[in-house]
């Protein structure tokens, strides 16, 4: 059963050296190359052709108490991978075979059987396991429909959103028929993606002036659903638009995640009083039960095209601390890939 044929002896591989304060720097991570180990009883061996960089390492990147351990200094990252097995020995998993599994960061990865998932590159590219029919499309699923509690004819503001997540929740809002979506973004070009290809009826450039201003002229009857990306500003402005029972999903705050001070709160939280709203944190990795109901639903919407998406494909492993740095910058459109 082990088939170990001609196996590379070593692999790249990005360590964390010391923990960033503020914005990440070069000089915190290190590009090593480390021995490929032949896999165990119950193990593969992956070579990874796709990595995922996300906004949430930089949160494993610190000491600080958080809902998943942080990255250990001197060791390896982690994070999303999807690549081709070209060593097995376990049961039900075949060289040749592709997997999804959590051990990015390096270009070979040997992973447990258990903690690998199969994917076919036929049913859609592998790179879309990372984003769309991935961890980022169900956390814009349960975050949309679980956990804000969406309902047909609701009017919905998502920020961040022609990000990974952002911009599947848009899409996915008018689907299920929202009766207005409303998005924020960097820029005037991904302004223009929102409304012209994925189908947002709205969407405003935060840099162009107050989020709250600009909100307003957007939802005019104002909002019953949040999806919060950003934090800050977008969270204030969009409890101040909430209508009579308005819910906010609050899915990652990227504009505080390089803070050294704490930021600051909202200042009209008062406003959930008279609105009778609700603010709701969630983690995707509480919501796996989703998993065959969304891979089945949003992969319909991929095949037939009335889910779209974008990827910003960065290449090689020597770049992928360069990507991540790009995704906190927001130098992405739709969900950022490394591809090695």
């Amino acid at each position: 059963m082990t088939d170990t044929p001609a196996l590379p002896a070593a692999g790249r591989e990005w360590h964390l050296l010391s923990r960033p304060v503020g914005w990440p720097k070069p000089e915190n991570f290190a590009l090593v190359e480390a021995e490929v180990p032949a896999p165990g009883e119950g193990q593969v061996l992956v070579r990874n052709e796709y990595l995922s960089v996300d906004p949430y390492m930089r949160g494993r990147m610190s000491d600080a108490k958080s809902y998943v351990a942080p990255f250990e200094l001197g060791k390896v990252m982690q994070g999303g991978a999807v690549g081709e097995v070209i060593a097995s020995n376990a049961e039900g998993i075949a060289v040749g075979d592709h997997v999804l599994h959590f051990f990015g960061w390096r270009e070979y990865a040997v992973v447990a059987a258990k903690n690998a998932v199969k994917v076919d590159p036929d049913a859609a590219p592998l790179s879309a396991y990372l984003g769309v029919l991935g961890m980022t499309g169900l956390t814009a699923y349960a975050g949309l429909l679980r956990t804000a509690a969406f309902k047909e004819g609701d009017s919905v503001f998502v920020s961040g959103a022609a990000g990974a997540v952002g911009s599947q929740v848009g899409q996915i809002a008018k689907l299920k028929g929202a009766s207005r979506v409303i998005g924020s973004a960097g820029s005037d070009e991904k302004v223009k993606l929102l409304t012209e290809e994925y189908g947002f009826d709205a969407a405003f450039n935060y840099k162009n002036g107050p989020v709250s201003e600009q909100l307003r002229a957007a939802a005019p009857d104002g909002i019953d659903v949040y999806f919060d990306n950003v934090g800050g500003e977008h969270l204030e402005a969009a409890i101040g638009a909430l209508n009579e029972g308005g819910r906010i999903a609050v899915c990652g705050m990227i504009s505080v995640y390089n803070d050294t001070e704490p930021a600051p709160g909202p200042r009209n939280l008062a406003r959930l009083i008279q609105t009778r709203g609700r603010i709701e944190g969630f983690l995707v990795g509480d919501h796996y039960d989703l998993q065959p109901q969304f891979v089945a639903e949003v992969g319909a919407w991929v095949r037939s095209g009335e889910l779209k998406y974008r990827e910003t494909v960065v290449e090689g492993i020597e770049n992928n601390l360069e990507a991540f740095l790009g995704v906190l910058r927001g130098d992405n459109t739709g969900k950022m890939i490394v591809k090695l």
